[in-house]
C-alpha cells in the first residue's frame, strides 16, 4: 500500500439506494474512466456514459465526472461514477475496478487522509468533516460545518501568524539592530500583543465545555432510590421500552443510555441503578457504576417519590447542577408542599414532563442563532492550546532573560498551535522580516 495507489470506494452509504456514488482517487483515475467508459468526460462536467467491464459487457449507465488534480477533494486526480444503487450493480462495478491493475479498495478515511497529506485540508477541517457526516442535531451540524469549512482553522492560523510576527521582530532586533530601518525597540508592542494573545487563548479554552456539550451532547444522569420511576421516565422520554420496569427494587443493574434532540442539541440520558445499601454483589456493581456516571455528568436528575429523600443520596464527589424531581404525581391525594422540588412529574399522565424538559434545556449552552461556532471540541485541541498558552506565559514572565530565550518560548507556542491543525512547518521568518523592513537596501 502506497500513497501512489489509485483507490476506490462506495461513498454514498447504504444499499439499495436510488443512486450510488463510487469515488476514485489517484494517478490511474483517468485511465479507469477510459477503460470502463471508452472516453474521458470534460473535467468537472457531468456526462452520461455507459459503464462496461473488460470484455465490453454493459454493467450500467451512469453519470461520470473527472476532477484533475490538484483541484479536487484529495488534491489528486479523482473520478466519480454515479450509478444505480442496486446491490448487484454496485458489486459488479466495484469488482471490475478491483480487477484493474494499480487500483485497490480504499481504507477507512483514506480519501480524507490524502486530502490532508496533499494540503487540501488540515486536521481540524478533517475532524469537522467526520463530525459533519455523523451529525444528528442542528447544533452538531453547525459546529461540524464551521470546522469543516475552515472557520476554526482560520482562528488558529491567525494566532500562529501573530506568534510568527513576534518572533520575526525579535530576530530582527537581535540580528539587525544596526540597521537604520529596524526599530530600536519592538519589544513593547510585541509583548503587548502577546499578552492579548494569551488572553484570547484563555477565553477560547473557557468555551471547551460548551464545545464538548455541542459535539457530544449534554450528559444527564437519572438517579435516585429504587422504584423512584427512573426507568419509566427514560422510556417515556425515549418513546419506547428501553429499560425494564417492574415493582421489584433493583431491577436496573447497568447504565442504559438514550439520545434526545432538545432545541437542536444532543441530550444523552442515562438510566442508572437505584441508590441504596445492599448485599447483592451485582446490584452493588450497578450502584458503583451509577456513582461513576454521576461523576462524569453535566446534570443529574435526582428522582424521588418521597419528600427530601433524594438529598441524602447525592454523590459526595459530584458538585455539578442537580434537578430535584418528584415522581408519581398522579397517585398523590393532595398537592405536595413546597419542599424544594424543582419539578413534579407523572409519566402516566404526562404532568410536568414539559416543565422537566424546559428545566433541562436551561442547562444547554446559550448560543445565538447564526453565530460562529469556533469552539474547541476535542481533548487534543485543549491539550495543545493549553501548552501554547503556557509557553506564551513563560515568554512573558521571562523578562529578565535574553530575547533569544523568550523567542524560544514563542517558537514552542507556535509548534503547539501547529499540532492542532497539523501544520507544524517552517515559518519563513526571514520572509516576514524582509517584508517588514528594507534590510539589504
Amino acid at each position: 500500500m502506497t500513497a501512489r495507489d489509485t483507490i476506490f470506494a462506495l461513498s454514498s452509504g447504504g444499499l439499495p439506494s436510488g443512486v450510488a456514488v463510487i469515488r476514485l482517487s489517484g494517478p490511474l483515475s483517468r485511465d479507469a474512466i477510459e477503460r470502463l467508459c471508452g472516453r474521458i468526460p470534460q473535467p468537472r462536467h457531468a456526462s452520461l456514459l455507459p459503464i462496461r467491464d473488460r470484455n465490453g459487457a454493459m454493467l450500467d449507465q451512469g453519470i461520470v465526472l473527472y476532477f484533475p488534480g490538484p483541484n479536487s477533494f484529495t488534491g489528486e486526480d479523482c473520478a466519480e461514477f454515479q450509478i444505480h444503487g442496486g446491490r448487484a450493480t454496485v458489486k459488479v462495478v466495484l469488482a471490475t475496478l478491483a480487477g484493474l491493475e494499480g487500483l485497490r479498495a480504499a481504507e477507512a478515511g483514506e480519501f480524507s487522509r490524502r486530502a490532508f497529506l496533499n494540503g487540501r485540508m488540515d486536521l481540524v477541517e478533517a475532524e469537522g468533516l467526520a463530525d459533519l457526516i455523523v451529525a444528528e442535531t442542528e447544533m452538531q451540524r453547525r459546529l461540524a460545518a464551521e470546522q469543516a469549512s475552515g472557520g476554526l482553522s482560520a482562528l488558529y492560523d491567525s494566532w500562529a501568524k501573530r506568534l510568527t510576527h513576534a518572533r520575526a521582530m525579535i530576530e530582527a532586533e537581535l540580528d539587525f539592530a544596526d540597521e537604520d530601518d529596524v526599530p530600536g525597540s519592538v519589544a513593547t508592542s510585541i509583548w503587548r500583543d502577546m499578552h492579548a494573545l494569551k488572553q484570547d487563548i484563555v477565553n477560547h479554552l473557557a468555551e471547551a465545555k460548551t464545545g464538548e456539550i455541542v459535539r457530544d451532547g449534554l450528559n444527564v444522569v437519572i438517579a435516585g432510590p429504587p422504584n423512584a420511576g427512573k426507568s419509566s421516565l427514560l422510556n417515556h422520554l425515549a418513546r419506547r421500552d428501553v429499560a425494564i420496569v417492574t415493582d421489584v427494587p433493583g431491577t436496573t443493574r447497568d447504565v442504559l443510555s438514550v439520545d434526545l434532540d432538545l432545541s437542536g442539541f444532543a441530550v444523552r440520558l442515562h438510566d442508572t441503578a437505584g441508590l441504596r445499601e445492599t448485599d447483592d454483589v451485582v446490584e452493588r456493581e450497578g450502584i458503583r457504576r451509577t456513582h461513576l456516571s454521576m461523576s462524569q455528568a453535566h446534570l443529574v436528575l435526582m428522582l424521588s417519590e418521597h419528600s427530601g429523600a433524594d438529598r441524602l443520596l447525592l454523590d459526595e464527589h459530584y458538585e455539578g447542577p442537580v434537578l430535584h424531581v418528584r415522581t408519581k404525581a398522579d397517585i398523590m391525594d393532595q398537592p405536595w408542599p413546597n419542599d424544594g422540588a424543582d419539578v413534579m412529574i407523572s409519566v402516566k399522565s404526562g404532568e410536568g414532563i414539559a416543565e422537566l424538559l424546559g428545566a433541562i434545556g436551561r442547562h444547554l449552552p446559550n448560543l445565538e442563532a447564526g453565530s460562529a461556532l469556533a469552539l474547541p471540541t476535542r481533548q487534543r485541541h485543549v491539550a495543545n492550546l493549553t501548552e501554547a498558552r503556557k509557553q506564551i506565559a513563560l515568554a512573558l514572565e521571562a523578562d529578565v532573560e535574553g530575547l533569544d530565550i523568550r523567542a524560544e518560548y514563542l517558537r514552542r507556542a507556535g509548534q503547539a498551535l501547529g499540532r492542532v491543525t497539523g501544520r507544524v512547518d517552517v515559518e519563513n521568518l526571514l520572509d516576514v522580516i524582509f517584508s517588514e523592513f528594507c534590510i539589504g537596501k
